[in-house]
């Protein structure tokens, strides 16, 4: 059940990504899409006349220049059919998008690669070896052929890895290395032919070999193409982390206030989209929100690194090394989801004893308010051994929301504050005051104006002691808050 509620959902935020994106998209599909057509068409011309020339000259080289264009032309056709498909936005089925079709589209291409290098040397060494003695005729028409294929190559070799690289995709990026490589095989072609051209007027009668030579020429070109497109096809295809990345996003992450450590960092590639998963240690007691903010920050430093990735940060909480004895027990407390305050801790003998006040629901019972605080005081002992004593203060949480009346102004009961401010040299003055009843019980709250300089525990100590002596001086006031505030405060 619940997966079917999750990919309606899932299919409805990905259809509004795509929405979004939507002119970009179309821009970006529409030039992979023009580029790849234009090779595809070039492809099948220059096929179809090598083919023509080869047939005529009897000559290996251009037959295996043929060939290669034949397997380019097929190439060209799954480089077309693979950016068509590897543009769709992901969906519900395919969550990391279509791009891994790029991928195997370049690993098709490499295949196809090396069966043309098989059937070149092959055929390349039965001529050399005798057991295939074919005469080969160049021709002028056989020339003009290969010149215009080098052309041809040049041209969209050199468009291909424009949108290549504007658009980050390998499919493209593999189609323009081919032919820029192309460009050098039809020139051993062109020499070898050249050569037979020259032994056939000249009378030299091992010049002959020439073109099965060029043939083999040809064949290393294409195993070494083919190599590099194997390598880094397969490594796109197993999620293999680009190089140097890796090292570079763990010392970015390092460098924001607040990591710790990284424990893990995965990168995958699909088509010309990154994603980027990384497991950081924060300090146990920052903030939930604080947590937010540091993944916030070290997404964008990755970001920084692999534009437009998707990142995913998972944090985990880690002891600093540098915790006191207070940050151990708020540690404890924030692991049961508790928050404790006023902790104080005396050292009584060489035995520490600790004292604190834990809020909980008012609405549970003392005996399950004090079964909480047996547990959490016993696991502040297992953390914190140093400890010998815990003495806890339940507190009971508000969980409703009281309705009362607001009186602005008390004249009987300022009067009688009066004098009791007076009474503390560090209070400069008392303003704000404000009183409700609640309940049939009297709120009292006020601001006051204390030095800059004061020692905030000296702020807490002054205010601790002017709410005792209001509540001495007016009995009736049930609960007493008292504001502090700075002397440079201008918000008064």
């Amino acid at each position: 059940m619940v997966t079917g509620v999750l990919e309606p959902k899932l299919e409805t935020m990905m259809n509004v990504s795509s929405i979004e994106l939507n002119p970009v998209l179309e821009s970006m599909q529409r030039e992979k899409r023009t580029v790849a057509l234009n090779s595809l068409l070039a492809a099948i011309a220059i096929t179809f006349l090598k083919l023509i020339v080869g047939i005529s000259t009897r000559s290996l080289g251009i037959l295996s220049e043929a060939a290669h264009s034949g397997l380019d032309l097929v190439a060209a056709l799954v480089t077309l059919l693979s950016v068509r498909v590897s543009d769709k936005p992901a969906d519900a089925e395919h969550q990391y998008g279509h791009g891994k079709v790029e991928n195997f589209s370049a690993f098709i291409e490499t295949g196809l690669l090396l069966l043309t290098c098989v059937w070149i040397v092959w055929e390349a060494v039965r001529r050399l070896n005798g057991h295939h003695s074919v005469h080969i005729e160049p021709t002028l028409a056989a020339f003009v052929v290969m010149f215009l294929s080098m052309v041809v190559d040049w041209w969209r070799s050199r468009k291909l890895q424009v949108i290549a690289k504007r658009y980050d995709s390998q499919a493209l990026e593999a189609d323009a290395l081919h032919f820029s490589t192309d460009i050098v095989s039809s020139g051993v072609v062109v020499l070898g032919l050249g050569l037979v051209w020259v032994g056939q007027r000249w009378q030299v009668a091992w010049l002959a070999k020439a073109d099965a030579v060029a043939a083999l020429l040809v064949s290393v070109v294409i195993v070494y193409v083919s190599s590099r497109l194997a390598r880094r096809t397969i490594d796109a295809l197993l999620d293999a982390a680009p190089a140097g990345y890796r090292g570079r996003i763990v010392n970015a992450a390092l460098k924001i206030n607040g990591v710790i450590e990284v424990e893990r960092a995965r990168i995958r590639r699909a088509g010309n989209r990154y994603f980027a998963d990384l497991t950081v240690g924060l300090a146990r007691n920052v903030t939930f929100q604080r947590s937010g903010q540091v993944v916030g920050e070290i997404t964008r430093a990755v970001q920084e690194i692999l534009p437009d990735a998707d990142v995913v940060i998972h944090s985990i909480p880690r002891e600093t090394g540098h915790e006191n004895i207070f940050d151990r027990i708020r540690a404890v407390a924030s692991r049961n989801n508790f928050s404790v305050h006023d902790v104080s801790v005396q050292d009584l003998g060489g035995r520490l004893h600790v004292e604190q006040h834990l809020e909980l629901d008012e609405n549970l019972s003392l005996k399950d308010a004090h079964d909480v605080v047996t547990v959490l005081e016993a696991e502040i002992r297992g953390d914190v051994p140093e400890i010998s004593t815990i003495l806890t203060h339940i507190e009971s949480e508000p969980s409703t929301i009281e309705s009362g009346n607001t009186v602005v102004r008390d004249a009987v009961l300022e009067q009688k504050l009066k004098p009791v401010v007076q009474e503390f040299p560090e209070v400069v003055d008392m303003h704000d005051v404000e009183i409700k009843r609640v309940r049939g019980k009297i709120y009292m709250s006020c601001h006051c104006t204390m030095s800059d300089e004061l020692p905030l525990s000296r702020v807490h100590d002054v205010s601790t002691e002017l709410e005792i002596r209001f509540k001495q001086a007016a009995p009736e006031l049930f609960k007493v808050l008292i504001h502090p505030e700075p002397q440079t405060d201008n918000r008064r």
